[in-house]
């Protein structure tokens, strides 16, 4: 973060000064009290089960310089009417003042986070880059992402989620994107927007808010995303794997469950072989390629970078080497697309290593009326493709499947366990659900489970 006063701070935000006015702040700040350092400034938000200014004196304690608070506590504070509110003020202006900065903001159904760590592995080859940590991606995690920046930041990386129309123009308001990337249209958060074209208005909410001088990346998975170029003044890069596209993946293949392919923009072509998991990271690739492309970046970096890049966000697509099995801990999050992407991946693993396949799937949240109907496909497609066991939890609406495959609906994760009894080496064990199904957990018991259960057998 720039260096700010305590003063200036609070007369940026219009609060109320509780504190020695020069103090310096030179870091961004911190919601989580156990996160602050010295130099740090504290968030005091009220959420459903905790409320932040209790927690004050614990960073004060850690070295945040002061506290962002709603009324006055026992400690340095500058008050404001909303806590939230203020620190996007703050974010604005930061923002601002730092006018050499590149601002890369992400948007779509699904992606954005994958997208984000490939980006944030190639520009930080170039220069400093900032990029938020997991999925920082609404009114508060953009400003504390922004904040962090400073004078010898040249890159910084944002995703924008919405959750109602409005949001990312709200989001934009305060990043000011130079370069703004949608990935697809999908059917996520379907529940909140009614149909897929609410989804894409607000999608191009983002391309809107570019100026003349901005570039639109626009995915070319879907009907609604490639039809954002009509929205925007300036220069538009499309991606994808067809013939028309300005930076193309061509002749794909999967091997160990990575994707290879060729790269081809205007600059040439090039050979990727990515270190992450799964057929749907090819789009992902071919998005951040996209940006590299519209920064003028060498054809040659924008290739290595792909093929050098690794998981950072856990929960995604997470390879765990267990005694002779492999388990696939991708429990972050899930919509169709992403659900059928990670089956696809634990039907080849299975394949190439020779064991049977079980994926224990839950509940994919936030789909509306579309989400039986969804759900049954997916039931379906694990068939189709040779899934060997579906372990369903607490999820009727997947279905009974059709085929070899045995389907096994279970009411909780202690009867999903259970099935680790069953379990050979060299089998592939996936686990997916949306995020509030906490999966991780699952995925730790199974692990746990299969590490007793190979101990007894020595």
């Amino acid at each position: 973060m720039i260096t700010l006063t305590a003063g200036e701070i609070a007369l940026l935000v219009g609060g109320k000064l509780h504190c020695d006015a020069n103090l310096l702040i030179s870091k961004a700040p911190v919601f989580d009290s156990r996160l602050a350092t010295p130099g740090s400034f504290f968030l005091a938000l009220k959420g459903e089960n905790n409320d932040g200014h209790e927690f004050v004196a614990e960073a004060y304690r850690l070295g945040s310089v002061f506290s962002l608070t709603t009324h006055l506590i026992d400690g340095p504070c500058i008050i404001v009417n909303d806590v939230i509110s203020a620190t996007s003020i703050l974010a604005a202006f930061v923002r601002a003042r730092l006018t050499n900065l590149s601002v890369v903001a992400i948007t779509g159904s699904q992606g954005k986070t994958s997208t984000k760590d490939l980006l944030a592995h190639m520009l930080a080859a170039v220069g400093p880059t900032v990029a938020p940590f997991g999925s920082f991606n609404n009114d508060l995690g953009l400003p504390i992402t922004l904040l962090e920046c400073d004078e010898r930041t040249r890159f910084c990386i944002l995703e924008m989620g919405a959750r109602h129309k409005g949001d990312i123009a709200r989001l934009c308001e305060i990043a000011k994107p130079d370069i703004g990337v949608v990935l697809v249209v999908g059917t996520a958060h379907f529940s909140e927007f009614g149909s897929q074209l609410a989804i894409a208005e607000t999608k191009s909410e983002l391309i809107q808010a570019l100026g003349k001088k901005g570039i639109a990346v626009l995915g070319s998975y879907d009907g609604f995303t490639p039809a954002m170029a009509s929205l925007h003044d300036g220069a538009v890069i499309t991606f994808g794997e067809k013939s028309d596209v300005d930076v193309r993946g061509a002749d794909v293949e999967i091997r160990e469950g990575r994707p290879h392919f060729d790269l081809v923009t205007n600059a040439g072509r090039d050979a990727v072989g990515m270190r992450l998991i799964g057929a749907h990271q090819v789009s992902n690739a071919l998005a951040a390629a996209a940006v590299g492309t519209a920064l003028s970046l060498p054809l040659e970096l924008i290739a290595s970078s792909l093929s050098t890049a690794e998981a950072h966000s856990k929960w995604r697509m997470e390879l765990v080497e267990l005694d002779e099995l492999l388990l696939i801990n991708d429990s972050y999050n899930a919509n169709p697309a992403s659900m059928e992407a990670a089956l696809r991946s634990l039907a080849f693993f299975a394949q190439e290593r020779g064991g049977q396949s079980w994926g224990f799937l839950g509940k994919m949240h936030e789909l509306g009326e579309s989400g039986e109907a969804a759900s049954r496909d997916i039931g379906t497609l694990a068939s189709e493709i040779g899934i060997d066991h579906l372990v369903i939890v607490n999820a009727p609406e997947y279905g009974t499947g059709v085929g070899p495959m045995q389907f096994h609906h279970v009411a909780n994760f202690a009867e999903a366990t259970s099935f680790v009894n069953y379990f050979a080496q060299g089998d592939t064990v996936l686990v997916k659900a949306s995020r509030a199904e906490h999966f991780e957990l699952l995925a730790q018991e199974i692990r746990e489970l299969w590490t007793i259960k190979v101990s007894s057998q020595e």
